[in-house]
């Protein structure tokens, strides 16, 4: 059973909320919405990589913070509810130089006020690149 809450959530609306943040700017796509996960991957090139020609880990936290927080959105009813990141830990474990990463988000908790992500970040060639966690606060839109 489906972890969203409108159950007909889909790659175009959750694309559509990309439009004019930095995720569209360093070209972070989101490519899957599973039952239950977020899969999204991001070019490794200039806008994503340090002086030292490698994926900069700000760039990786970026994707798995995305990931996290459209997961968090979509769980929540929008007319009640709206989140924030509140805590972010990522772990690099190899460095990429070209091409693109691919993340996939999974929630560990869901809770009434906050939800917890696991995301894995993956080369192309399936080998772990950053582990990240993400907290997300859910806050009531009502909130004074």
């Amino acid at each position: 059973m489906a972890i969203w809450y409108d159950p007909q959530m889909s790659l175009e609306k959750i694309r559509n909320m990309s439009h004019g943040t930095m995720a569209e700017y360093i070209g972070i796509e989101i490519t899957e919405l599973g039952e239950n996960y977020l899969k999204g991957r991001m070019p490794v090139d200039h806008r994503t990589c340090q002086p030292f020609g490698v994926l900069h880990g700000g760039a990786s936290a970026t994707l798995a913070e995305t990931l996290g927080s459209i997961g968090s959105f979509c769980v929540l009813n929008p007319e009640l509810n709206f989140c924030v990141g509140l805590e972010i830990n990522a772990n690099h474990v190899r460095s990429v130089s070209a091409g693109f990463v691919y993340g996939t988000a999974t929630p560990l908790h869901l809770g009434g006020s906050t939800h917890i992500w696991d995301i894995r970040i993956l080369n192309q060639e399936e080998k772990l690149v950053c582990v990240g966690r993400l907290t997300v606060a859910v806050l009531a839109k009502n909130r004074n």
